[in-house]
């Protein structure tokens, strides 16, 4: 389909917490664009992908923030997206280039990829990469992820617990992500498949609050949405 001469949209990867994190190009492309968008819990404090860019945000821009439930009955909600992609649209239109601030990287897990596939078919579209969760999870923590022909898996906290235990069974290292409140539930799974000793639990990487602990350390009795447990058979790290 072909593309019309406006703006251009832009999915900016502002990296997993810390400002020096952020690449080089999406520095340039949040101070030029005039159109800066971003992620906002419901009910919660500041868009943290505003925090980690905001010293490259200029007073002049014009903001969109896109206020998301974070609920499980209602993420994604596809009435938050329609009516932020409209707006989103209509800069666009006019002509202005947008850029959507996004945690990590934006097509990993990133909440850009559901604007993405609404105005993606409609608009020129480009998608800045950013340092993930992933890899800052693994060097807080000083976790070599995978080596040599290791296979690799990323598996969600919140699917069931059968499937989840399957998985992490058949893994040879894994990342379970969007711990939150299945902290218990995957505790659980990892005591039966004796793997405890070899989970490690990394809570806000590169933040100033930071948290890193063994999932068998009994002081680890709750968790932040933002966190992740690596969990390599294979490798030492972590000490």
């Amino acid at each position: 389909m072909e593309k019309k001469l406006t703006g251009t949209l832009y999915g900016v990867g502002v990296g997993p917490g810390d400002p020096e994190l952020i690449t080089l190009k999406a520095v340039r492309l949040i101070r030029s664009a005039k159109v800066i968008a971003y992620p906002k819990l419901t009910g919660g404090g500041p868009s943290l992908a505003r925090s980690i860019a905001a010293e490259h945000i200029s007073t002049d821009k014009i903001e969109i923030s896109i206020e998301t439930p974070m609920l499980p009955e209602k993420f994604p909600d596809p009435n938050v997206y329609d009516r932020c992609s409209d707006v989103i649209s209509g800069h666009l239109e006019n002509g202005q280039d947008v850029a959507v601030l996004c945690e990590g990287d934006p097509f990993f897990y990133g909440s850009f990829i559901y604007i993405f596939e609404r105005l993606a078919p409609k608009y020129i579209t480009k998608v800045i990469a950013g340092v993930s969760s992933l890899g800052a999870c693994a060097g807080a923590a000083g976790i070599p992820l995978v080596s040599g022909n290791q296979r690799f898996e990323v598996i969600p906290a919140p699917i069931g617990e059968s499937l989840l235990e399957k998985r992490l069974m058949a893994a040879e290292s894994v990342a379970v992500i969007k711990i939150g409140r299945h902290l218990e539930k995957v505790k659980r799974i990892l005591f039966r498949l004796d793997l405890l000793d070899k989970a490690i639990f990394i809570e806000r990487a590169t933040m100033k609050n930071q948290k890193i602990k063994r999932v068998s350390d009994p002081t680890l009795k709750k968790s932040a949405y933002f966190s992740m447990i690596l969990i390599c058979k294979y490798n030492q790290g972590f000490q």
